[in-house]
């Protein structure tokens, strides 16, 4: 039996047993009272004999008559109540039909209140009251990607308006100055390419966590080494490292290996060391470290910066959440690279975390060793 049969013959079960029971009652009812009744029968009988009758007393007469006809007078009587329980049995359905009619309506027009049945239809209630949980999960989840799409669309307009109004500034302006020197137009062809470059990172940015959102991630993996991918990583970020005056202080594991999607890894050590040289103070060190712990890999980055408080930490993953919303399109990201690195390390069964103390900020990437053991 397939599991899906196997929860709809439960579920069948469940449903019936009040059924089962209305019957047991009903049968139990009409036996006890025809027990009730015989048992009436037997002592008035008795109880009568012990009298003695004249021929011509009328109320002689009148129990001899119902003797001479006992079985018309008792099954009679059987059926008279037969028929009443039978009345009484059949309303109490109807009745719980009508709590059952109710209890829909209710959950029609609103999933906030409880349902409510007679103690019978306990199973019921239950099974109503999971619906209504699951529909307020739904409605809410909904609300939610509605809300996402709404703030991708919101953040998607803001954040590309400025490159591009910068890009069609300096075009414009060569284009309305034809005279200017080679080295300006050098310049402002320059300042426009880099405007364009941006714009491209971003729209890319966007592609991405949409990607996420709607699709679930297909890895990619092959066994790495995981402490060659991250020297390569830090020595292609040292002229960016010199830029801010910041050095590397590296503590790697040697050949760690590690199975995993190489591609999608690089992009979440790429979007934490960009993170990280974005809100160092000069003239610090950004710490790398990367070491084995049972069957998983730990990667920490730690730069010195200033201490991000505890409820901007909470949300440091979150879709377009930036640290310091003073920084523009132009010189921060769209806010969506730690939550794309979550999504990323999450798909490899992994965990990332974030702590920030003493003017220090740590983010930790536990991955397993193996990630198709996990996935």
């Amino acid at each position: 039996m397939s599991e899906t049969a196997g929860k709809i013959k439960k579920s069948y079960v469940r449903r019936s047993q009040i059924s089962r029971r209305l019957f047991v009652q009903y049968v139990l009812t009409f036996l006890g009272f025809a027990v009730v009744f015989a048992v009436f029968v037997v002592v008035m009988r008795t109880f009568l004999s012990t009298f003695s009758w004249q021929p011509d007393n009328l109320f002689y007469k009148l129990l001899k008559s119902i003797d001479n006809y006992v079985l018309f007078w008792m099954g009679s009587i059987l059926l008279i109540g037969w028929l009443i329980i039978t009345y009484y049995f059949f309303q109490k359905p109807l009745r719980y039909l009508d709590e059952l009619v109710m209890a829909s309506e209710q959950l029609a027009k609103s999933a906030s209140e409880p349902i409510i049945l007679p103690d019978a239809m306990k199973n019921v209630q239950d099974e109503l009251n999971q619906v209504r949980e699951q529909t307020q999960r739904s409605a809410m989840a909904a609300k939610e990607a509605e809300q996402r799409k709404n703030d991708l669309i919101v953040y998607l307009a803001h954040d590309l308006k400025t490159p591009l109004t910068s890009v069609i500034g300096y075009l414009a302006l060569l284009r309305d100055e034809p005279q200017i020197s080679k080295e300006l137009r050098a310049k402002y062809t320059g300042i426009a390419l880099n405007k364009a470059e941006r714009l491209e990172s971003l729209i890319n940015e966007f592609f991405d966590i949409t990607r996420f959102n709607l699709t679930r991630l297909i890895l990619d993996t092959r066994t790495v080494n995981l402490t060659r991918m991250l020297e390569q990583i830090t020595f292609e970020f040292n002229p960016l490292l010199a830029e801010k005056s910041l050095t590397w202080d590296l503590k790697l594991t040697p050949d760690l290996q590690a199975v995993c999607d190489p591609e999608k890894m690089e992009r979440v050590f790429d979007n934490l060391i960009r993170n990280a040289v974005s809100y160092s103070y000069k003239d610090t060190s950004i710490v790398l470290s990367v070491e084995k712990s049972g069957e998983y890999a730990l990667i920490r980055i730690e730069n010195h910066g200033y201490t991000i408080p505890q409820e901007k930490l909470s949300r440091i993953f979150e879709q377009f959440f930036r640290l310091d919303q003073a920084r523009s399109s132009s010189t921060g990201g769209a806010g969506l690279g730690l939550a794309i690195a979550r999504e990323i390390v999450q798909s490899h069964g992994g965990t990332i975390t974030a702590e920030s103390t003493d003017e220090s900020v740590i983010f930790t990437v536990k991955i397993p060793l193996d990630c198709k053991k996990n996935v």
